[in-house]
């Protein structure tokens, strides 16, 4: 009967030195350490790409290549791929299932390559989750019903995702960063938004319908690109900490609101809508900002406010009128780089010399363009015609 309890002692030394001599990954959660030997499974480097090279699971998972541990071992940070630029990607199927099991993850990246597959549910709602980043890849199908609220930035922009946007992700109570472009997502945005967004992305979807409310915390609004109608100059007023706006290729009507000028955006995209009415800013452009209005229905004269601006498009509309001086002494000054006033009827464009570097373009107005613009304008904004009298009704020039 003694015999057992003599051994006892020499079992419990030999577990001790196995566990002495077990490598560094021990170390690790057991569930983390069978994660990531599923991620290296289901994905492999690009051409090029040496990602991987560091993933020796005989050594400490917690020093490869973009994983970070916690102190009690836990998988907090999860990179994958060279984040250089023009560096090549990764290839595979999104492994889902086996990065759910990082319970403590708080930031999932991959750079862009080949990377297939969907993102479920599951990875999008971990608990600590609060950076997901996994743009120009090829990740397709509906986007998760449900996200993390700890989410603070989700970038799954340049993939294949379709389908209609989540309420539930508009509604993040910590998100700030949206980045959802280049992607086939169709339907309406979401009517109740409620995260307190700074940078907002939708640009090239199939997106559709008009634009709800908007908390004032944005910065970065772009919604080009998509089917999106209405009108927006309700949305915009109260949108004063604006510095990037961008609205191109959509289908928006209706005036726009004079304060938009007079906010400190420093890119203006507005271009390929049908606005119209005239332009009445509540106050200057910020110095140097593009300002691009061209092929709407905008009518009226030209609004001496814009001459503080580098660039301005107004191509396209039905502006009337003279040129205001500002704006022709701005170009012949250099401090506007580029003005494009093209197919409009103006009577009266007063550019008289133009810096070699700067473009501007006046042809298809109701005055020929003066041979200063004519010259400074690249072949690609047209040249010198100018509009049969009979297009010009009653207006001089």
């Amino acid at each position: 009967m003694a015999a057992p309890a003599t051994r006892r002692p020499g079992l419990l030394l030999l577990l001790a030195a196995l566990l002495l001599a077990a490598p560094a990954a021990a170390t690790l959660h057991p569930v983390d350490y069978l994660a990531l030997q599923a991620v290296r499974r289901a994905l492999s480097d690009l051409p090029g790409s040496s990602f991987f090279s560091s993933w020796d699971f005989t050594g400490d998972p917690c020093t490869f290549a973009g994983v970070s541990c916690s102190g009690d071992g836990r998988v907090v940070t999860l990179a994958l791929g060279d984040p250089r630029a023009g560096a090549p990607g990764l290839a595979g199927a999104l492994p889902s299932a086996s990065l759910a099991r990082l319970a403590a993850l708080s930031s999932l990246s991959l750079v862009p390559g080949r990377v297939s597959g969907n993102l479920s549910p599951a990875v999008a709602a971990l608990p600590s989750l609060r950076f997901l980043a996994l743009s120009g890849n090829l990740i397709s199908g509906d986007l998760p019903s449900a996200f993390s609220p700890a989410l603070r930035t989700v970038d799954l922009s340049k993939n294949s995702f379709s389908g209609r946007i989540p309420s539930s992700l508009l509604r993040t109570r910590s998100l700030r960063t949206l980045v959802l472009s280049h992607n086939a997502l169709s339907g309406e945005i979401p009517r109740t938004v409620t995260s307190p967004l700074v940078h907002l992305d939708l640009r090239n979807n199939r997106l559709s319908g008009s634009v709800p409310a908007l908390p004032d915390t944005v910065v970065y609004l772009s919604l080009a690109g998509n089917r999106l109608s209405g009108r927006v100059g309700g949305v915009l007023r109260r949108l004063t900490r604006l510095s990037f706006l961008d609205l191109g290729g959509n289908w928006f009507s209706g005036e726009l609101p004079g304060e938009l000028f007079s906010f400190r955006i420093g890119y203006l995209q507005l271009r390929k809508n049908a606005f119209s009415g005239e332009l009445r800013p509540a106050g200057r452009v910020p110095s140097g900002a593009t300002v691009d209005l061209s092929h709407n229905a905008l009518t009226g004269r030209v609004p001496p406010e814009l001459a503080t601006a580098a660039a301005v498009y107004l191509n396209g509309n039905r502006f009337a009128g003279e040129v205001p001086a500002e704006i022709a002494a701005a170009a012949e000054g250099g401090r506007m780089r580029v003005l494009f006033l093209q197919d409009n009827f103006l009577t009266g464009i007063a550019v008289r010399g133009v810096p070699s570097s700067a473009a501007v373009c006046a042809h298809w107005n109701c005055v020929s363009p003066p041979p200063a613009v004519v010259a400074a304008c690249p072949a690609k904004g047209g040249r010198g015609r100018r509009r049969p009298p009979a297009q010009c009704g009653g207006r001089r020039g």
